[in-house]
């Protein structure tokens, strides 16, 4: 099979058969074998209803139907567990995404060799108030910054296209979806390159991601994966390191504030109390708190140790 179409959606029952037309027609013009999986997260209109009609006649078209609303990460982790074509493709439902990429999509993974390509919506300001857009510049930018991976400009572009064996090696879960492209690159698919798309206007409903909670979001889950990618195996590094630097300050501080008030005693000059100093408590307060980021580190670890995945690694080949 060329190419499999995951379809994440949420409530787009009036979208759905114009979107599968479309690229149903774009297929056939280029005479790809393909299979369009719709991925119904939890929709609470007749979205269901209408996958099930258009799988009856068309056998390309599968579809799995969440119980309730889990997100779009799941959603496409379902789609990926059970893609087989060649190229993977994404897109949203809501027709924003043009089908008609579809062919230099596929010609960029199977030709140019690449493991992923991301769209990047050029157009999409237009019509976009200030709360989607200037928190989506603010995020790319720190995605670039922290994943490494220049040249990007849209990471949360929905439509992207994957070769087979980095859908299978990767895994998307919560909310990391828009980090797609960090995820590939750690699991060792580096080819990783942009094309730009078009970006249609939203034709029916209203989008499902506004406002700034996914800004907020994406940035406490960029940190999760920017620690898990380069922590996760050894989270002993990090907090046992921050531990014993705080507990060597603080310790440091308490010698000197106890080496002071033995010279002044030595001296017979009058000194205050060690109790009475702000600095007693600070360099004490810091002595804790490496105490714990050290134990922290050292419970990590063995979580670590313990865990089913601690050897698992990206093996390509095999002689």
């Amino acid at each position: 099979m060329d190419i499999s179409v995951v379809i994440p959606l949420y409530n787009e029952e009036e979208s759905i058969p114009e979107l599968y037309a479309w690229i149903k027609r774009v297929m056939t013009e280029n005479k790809f074998t393909y299979e369009v999986i719709f991925v119904n997260d939890g929709s609470t209109d007749h979205s269901w209803e209408v996958i099930e009609g258009l799988a009856k006649e068309n056998p390309e078209v599968h579809g799995i139907k969440f119980r309730r609303n889990y997100g779009k990460s799941p959603a496409l982790y379902c789609g990926f567990e059970v893609a087989k074509g060649d190229v993977v493709i994404t897109m949203d439902a809501d027709l924003q995404d043009s089908p008609d990429e579809i062919p230099e999509l596929y010609r960029m993974i199977k030709v140019d060799g690449n493991d992923l390509v991301s769209g990047y919506k050029m157009n999409r300001s237009e019509g976009d108030p200030l709360s989607k857009t200037i928190p989506t510049k603010l995020f790319n930018a720190t995605a670039r910054k922290v994943s490494g991976i220049h040249n990007l400009h849209d990471f949360n572009c929905g439509l992207k296209a994957y070769r087979l064996d980095v859908v299978k090696n990767i895994e998307v879960y919560g909310e990391m979806h828009r980090y797609m492209p960090y995820l590939a690159k750690n699991a060792g698919f580096d080819k990783i390159v942009e094309k730009r798309v078009h970006h249609q206007a939203r034709k029916f409903g209203k989008s499902k991601f506004m406002g700034w909670n996914r800004f907020v979001n994406g940035y406490l889950d960029l940190i999760t994966l920017w620690f898990l990618s380069s922590f996760g195996r050894k989270p002993m590094h990090v907090f046992g390191f921050l531990g014993s630097l705080m507990f060597f300050i603080g310790f440091v501080a308490a010698c000197v504030i106890g080496i002071q008030k033995l010279w002044a005693l030595h001296a017979g000059i009058p000194a205050r109390l060690v109790t009475d100093m702000p600095y007693f408590y600070i360099s004490l307060t810091m002595m804790i708190i490496g105490t714990q980021l050290f134990l922290a580190g050292f419970v990590a670890d063995l979580v670590s140790r313990s865990s089913q995945g601690r050897n698992e690694y990206q093996i390509e080949k095999m002689i």
